[in-house]
């Protein structure tokens, strides 16, 4: 057994009674939110199982998005970049903002419109032939797997390792498993519904995790003064990486030397977010759940204010 196995499992005993109470209770919230909403739509037809009926409010729609986008990977991982770099790793969140709205307003009414159901059905109406809607699906499909689904997968069996002390693997199966029992069981409803439960749990979870620390470095007025200070226990030899950086609490960076040149992180990045935002699978079939005209804008929109948070 490794080294850091062993650590794992000594972090795993000192956790209480308690704690270990709230993680059995999370897994069974998710499933029972899972039954209970599946139990909601009706499951025999096409629109009830894919697109939840497509009489979904707008509320459920916006929190789903938000548990989508900002899930186990981004928490993890965008802190720890943040961490390492500055706050200007939050331009990737705020671009976003205004690229929903946009999705709200042009991109939704001709997906509802189109009576649509996946994006590749979309290009097969709009430019006729098969080989165009099978190359979107085949390349939505790998870039879901190799940089989305797996990141998320590993930083959520992470957590889970970390918390109960099991194999890496094994957390990985269990996350598996859960997920696929209510999302095969409920279809998109139950998605959307334990996304829902997952939101309002992520948020609190980050208001007071937010709370804590900057009572923990003293308040906010601290923050710059303790991050300048702060450097890790294990470094790299003959390297300054380790090193805040001198401008990591500037949002936006030098346009030539900056490593997130601000002319890139709000003009460029448009391009690849309104490719993320408005015409990847998850967002659009998402949004196509309401009915034409039912709250158009809200469940992105609200949204749209979220990334706002990400600073915090």
């Amino acid at each position: 057994m490794s080294n850091s196995t062993i650590n794992f499992y000594a972090l795993a005993r000192s956790f209480s009674s308690p704690d270990i109470i709230v993680i059995v209770t999370y897994f069974l919230l998710n499933i029972a939110v899972g039954i209970w909403s599946s139990c909601r739509v009706s499951r025999n037809t096409l629109s009830g199982y894919f697109l939840a009926g497509r009489d979904m409010a707008w509320w459920p729609i916006g929190a789903s998005l938000f548990a989508s986008s900002e899930g186990s990977g981004l928490f993890i991982g965008l802190a720890g970049t943040g961490a390492a770099g500055g706050i200007a790793v939050t331009g990737f969140e705020w671009n976003a903002t205004y690229v929903l709205l946009a999705l709200a307003w042009v991109f939704v009414p001709v997906y509802i419109s189109s009576g649509i159901v996946t994006m590749p059905e979309y290009l097969g109406r709009r430019f006729g032939g098969e080989r165009i809607r099978t190359y979107l699906a085949v390349l939505s499909l790998l870039l879901s797997v190799f940089t989305k689904i797996s990141t998320d997968l590993y930083s959520g069996a992470l957590f889970v390792q970390v918390c109960l002390g099991w194999n890496l693997y094994l957390s990985t199966v269990l996350m598996l498993v859960v997920t696929a029992l209510y999302t095969i069981a409920g279809g998109l409803a139950a998605v959307i519904y334990t996304d829902t439960l997952q939101t309002f749990i992520m948020i609190i979870g980050a208001i007071i995790l937010t709370i804590t620390a900057f009572n923990k470095i003293g308040g906010y007025s601290n923050l710059e003064h303790v991050y300048s200070m702060a450097i890790p226990s294990k470094i790299i030899p003959n390297s300054t990486c380790h090193l805040p950086r001198e401008d990591a609490m500037h949002l936006f960076r030098d346009a030539v030397t900056g490593d997130l040149p601000w002319p890139g992180m709000t003009l460029g990045l448009t391009i690849l977010a309104t490719w993320y935002w408005c015409t990847d699978q998850v967002p659009s079939r998402k949004n196509t759940q309401r009915q034409a005209g039912k709250h158009p804008p809200a469940a992105d929109a609200s949204y749209a204010a979220v990334p706002l948070m990400s600073l915090e």
